[in-house]
């Protein structure tokens, strides 16, 4: 069980990179500063891509985990 609350799910599923941090970028916006995102992701990339673009924008990659043919991330925005 996680001490966080998920506000809002982004399908990126069969999206190819970049589109899944473009989207993911777009979307954390829309939540405010302490909100989740959870990002559902097939591409393999994103598991380098989203820790490298939240590191860069300031968010922060709370955790993510993978099933099989399925990447869950759990974005915090931070500012």
């Amino acid at each position: 069980m996680s001490d966080y609350a998920i506000s809002k799910t982004l399908d990126c599923k069969g999206l190819a990179c970049p589109m899944p941090i473009v989207r993911l970028s777009m979307e954390i916006s829309k939540v405010k500063v302490g909100e989740v995102i959870e990002m559902l992701s097939t591409d393999p990339g994103s598991l380098a891509d989203v820790p490298s673009w939240a590191k860069s924008t300031g968010n922060v990659v709370l955790e993510n985990k993978q099933e099989p043919g399925l990447i869950r991330f759990y974005v915090k925005r931070q500012k």
